[in-house]
């Protein structure tokens, strides 16, 4: 399964991270930039360090699990 990985600094400096689920591809830079932007100004997430102030990275993440039989 993918996902978009949006990653913060908060007041502290610590990076924050925001998974979403299934992003939508292929990624859209100004859309995810508008949203991160959205995010910061409208200080919707807190966290532990304060609030979130600044970008620090987005990424777009996969996780292959394959089973293994005993």
């Amino acid at each position: 399964m993918k996902k978009l990985e949006l990653k913060f600094l908060n007041e502290e400096g610590s990076i924050v991270t925001i998974s979403l689920d299934e992003p939508v591809e292929p990624v859209d830079l100004v859309a995810i930039h508008a949203a991160m932007d959205a995010v910061i100004a409208e200080s919707c997430f807190y966290s532990s360090g304060g609030n979130l102030v600044e970008k620090k990275q987005a990424r777009i993440v996969e996780r292959n699990v394959v089973d293994i039989e005993l």
